[in-house]
């Protein structure tokens, strides 16, 4: 890949919008690049800069109440804000010189100017997963599979993926063979994110891989729907398996992997009361 090729795509590369291939001679060409480098970071730099929290005021919860319900007003009862309008409508000279928001007319502008702040105020509401946590278990995936180091722990029995972890880490990962489902345990093997080592699980989907990181959840799980995204062309899945993180990664289809997190959320959810 050429430096004017990488020079195009390199924003793409930043916000994750390429094909994995793609990504992958881009990274190929970095190292060996200088110009190309510093073009990085400098991209790099300017997105850490507009990212900082520092230079952002969010907006109390109850002033997003409020916008809400003004919007729900005009949305839902469009003939009575009118009519209420009309009633209220000053004489024409005063009506001349009021300010813009108070004119009848200026309500439906106020009404989309509205909408546009609530959906700016989303944008910078955090997420439930750091981007670079996504970044890390990705890379960890990708590592797997190219550096033939798939597996501390080779076996598709349960009873001894489950035991080779004793010791090695501080919890006690959940595991089971899912064989009978179409998603047979291939093994196990530690992995490491933010320096903390943390229990990566094994499985097949015919001719895919699935990699589930685990590790026990800094607070409460709030025991909410799963939450889905996508990067460098896998599809990842977080969940709450009763009072750890699980993530799954692999480029199996959505739908066959939200099918596997179901079948380990049911199987851990009965593990549990039994």
């Amino acid at each position: 890949m050429t430096c004017e090729e990488v020079h195009q795509l390199l924003h793409g590369y930043l916000d994750d919008e390429l094909d994995l291939a793609t990504a992958l001679q881009i990274e190929k060409h970095l190292p060996d690049c200088p110009r190309c480098r510093k073009e990085l970071e400098a991209a790099q730099a300017v997105r850490a800069a507009v990212a900082h929290p520092g230079i952002y005021y969010p907006a109390p919860s109850a002033l997003r109440d409020r916008l809400r319900q003004a919007i729900q007003s005009q949305t839902i009862q469009p003939l009575s804000i009118q009519s209420q309008a009309r009633e209220m409508e000053p004489p024409p000279i005063t009506r001349f010189f009021a300010p813009w928001w108070m004119r009848p007319m200026a309500l439906p502008g106020l009404a989309a100017a509205l909408l546009v702040v609530i959906g700016s105020l989303a944008l910078y509401l955090p997420s439930h997963a750091p981007r670079g946590e996504i970044d890390a278990l990705v890379d960890s995936h990708v590592r797997s599979l190219e550096a033939n180091h798939l597996y501390d722990v080779e076996s598709t029995d349960q009873h001894t993926v489950k035991p080779w972890f004793a010791g090695k880490l501080d919890f006690s990962p959940p595991v089971t063979d899912f064989s009978a489902e179409g998603f047979p345990l291939a093994g196990g093997r530690l992995d490491y994110l933010d320096g903390k080592k943390i229990a990566a699980l094994i499985y097949r989907r015919k001719k895919h891989l699935i990699n589930v990181f685990i590790w026990p959840a800094d607070e409460t799980p709030d025991g909410g729907a799963p939450e889905t995204t996508t990067n460098h062309g896998f599809n990842l899945i977080r969940f709450d398996c009763k009072g750890m993180v699980c993530w799954t990664v692999s480029d199996l289809n959505a739908a066959e992997l939200q099918q596997f997190v179901d079948l380990f959320k049911t199987q851990r959810a009965a593990s549990t009361r039994s």
